[in-house]
């Protein structure tokens, strides 16, 4: 079964971006052999004529659905419109051709933004309903939890094989380093960088440093998705995540040391902290098709500020 699936022709949407530039590098360590990668430049999947175009040009009988419009806080407060009708209507077109096309998998990539505000810690997937997500990032989260309710409603009417997993943040090389749309580990690399190279004495850091996140090095996620796209057939939601939670503040001391930045630390109070805690439970994706992250957050920061100061400065 699992030598047979990696014959399939494979499509993966958002294919070049970070998280899909790993997840295909795994599918071919994997032995896959048959990938299309789905490029924006050559597909606007908003569209629903070139979603048609997609399936028509790679005939595809597995898709594994990353492309995304996203950002920080920042850029999710400045776009909650965009981010919710691009988001949706992607994901929500895609699987509605699949359906159509007899494709015989569909892989949805979610986000923990979906998760209530206050959601019990670790998150669970069972309480993914639990209550309404922080407000900055629900447009976002709601439309990509709206696929997980159209793959459960298609595998309950047509049979339609989709899966749904929910990621934790992700860092790692070929992060998105934009101080206008990047997410927290980027955005303090940069900051931390830049200052200590152009003799900065202070940092300014959005929030009060007390919410606290979970990360996951960027190719433990994408074995996480090949693993599941080889063995998980199921309609549950799965958490994909490392399993440790830490604050804001003590992400911000551990970057400041492994940058060797030696300037002070500014907390902008009267900025967004964001959801208060992130944690998952990863007991599912372990017990379901065998994941469990590898790489230790030291290893992956160090790994990635390498990657930042080789790239950029």
């Amino acid at each position: 079964m699992a030598d047979a699936i990696k014959k399939k022709k494979i499509v993966v949407t958002g294919g070049a971006g970070f998280l899909g530039t790993c997840v295909v590098n795994r599918l071919r360590e994997h032995g896959w052999t048959n990938i299309f990668v789905a490029r924006s430049r050559d597909y606007n999947l908003v569209e629903q004529q070139h979603v048609k175009k997609l399936y028509a040009d790679a005939q595809p009988q597995i898709v594994i659905h990353l492309a995304a419009v996203v950002g920080g806080i920042g850029a999710n407060r400045e776009n909650p419109g965009r981010f919710f009708y691009e988001n949706l209507m992607m994901g929500a077109q895609l699987i509605e051709e699949g359906r159509l096309q007899g494709i015989e998998k569909f892989v949805c990539i979610g986000t923990i933004c979906a998760y209530p505000k206050h959601a019990s810690v670790p998150f669970r997937e069972s309480g993914l309903w639990d209550g309404y997500p922080e407000e900055t990032n629900a447009p976002y989260g709601i439309a990509k939890k709206a696929l997980l309710v159209q793959l459960q409603a298609y595998r309950q009417q047509y049979g339609f094989n989709g899966i749904y997993l929910l990621p934790v943040n992700l860092y790692g090389p070929g992060d998105n380093f934009d101080p206008r749309s990047s997410h927290v580990i980027p955005a303090l690399i940069k900051k931390c960088c830049d200052a200590l190279k152009e003799g900065e004495n202070t940092v300014e850091i959005w929030g009060t440093g007390t919410a606290t996140r979970e990360f996951l090095y960027v190719n433990d996620c994408a074995e996480g998705i090949v693993l599941a796209t080889e063995q998980y057939q199921g309609s549950e939601p799965v958490n994909l995540g490392a399993g440790f939670e830490i604050s804001i503040r003590d992400l911000a001391n551990k970057i400041v040391a492994l940058t060797g930045y030696q300037g002070k630390i500014v907390w902008d109070s009267t900025k967004p902290d964001g959801q208060p805690r992130r944690m998952l439970d990863t007991i599912r994706a372990r017990e379901y098709f065998g994941f469990t992250a590898k790489t230790s957050f030291d290893e992956g920061l160090k790994k990635t500020i390498n990657w930042y100061r080789a790239t950029y400065q």
